[in-house]
């Protein structure tokens, strides 16, 4: 039996490891051309930078999604898009890399797909559901999986298990 809650099946990302990760990424994407990165906001901003210092791209866009609400974002809602980029430069998406931290249901990415339909899709990390959605990731978790980005975490004191220091 497992008393742990859902949450607490987590894969903590250190800034080191994402860093890492997000070169790994561009690595993935050097062998195209590409016109422009549209980072999805806020969590596909990191990576985003990341992959554009490494592939050289000087045209960086953002498009502010929308889906999730309540504490530490576990609710699903609507998906409403905040901020769109600059039409002139997204076009349909083609040769613009599309960016974001991780694909979980797909549901956002689904959305941005349907605004930039010719665009390349990817992401750090993918769950399951999601993966359909993007053509290059990284590192794929599972399902039940909740990340742990470092952007959400702070540091302190953590107790040992055994004893008091």
């Amino acid at each position: 039996m497992n008393d742990r809650l859902p949450h607490e099946r987590g894969f903590h990302i250190s800034w080191d490891q994402i860093h890492r990760d997000s070169r790994a990424l561009a690595w993935r994407l050097e062998d195209r051309e590409w016109r422009a990165i549209l980072a999805i906001t806020r969590g596909g901003l990191v990576p985003a930078m990341i992959v554009a210092r490494e592939l050289d791209i000087r045209v960086i866009d953002t498009v502010s999604v929308k889906s999730y609400h309540g504490k530490g974002g576990q609710d699903r809602g609507e998906i409403k898009v905040l901020k769109e980029p600059d039409p002139a430069v997204m076009q349909d998406g083609e040769g613009i890399l599309v960016i974001d931290d991780l694909v979980d249901s797909g549901r956002t990415l689904e959305h941005v797909r349907m605004l930039y339909p010719k665009a390349h899709f990817a992401t750090v990390y993918a769950k399951p559901k999601g993966r359909p959605m993007v053509q290059t990731y990284v590192t794929e978790v599972s399902q039940d999986t909740w990340i742990f980005f470092p952007w959400d975490m702070a540091l302190q004191y953590v107790q040992p298990y055994r004893g008091e220091d």
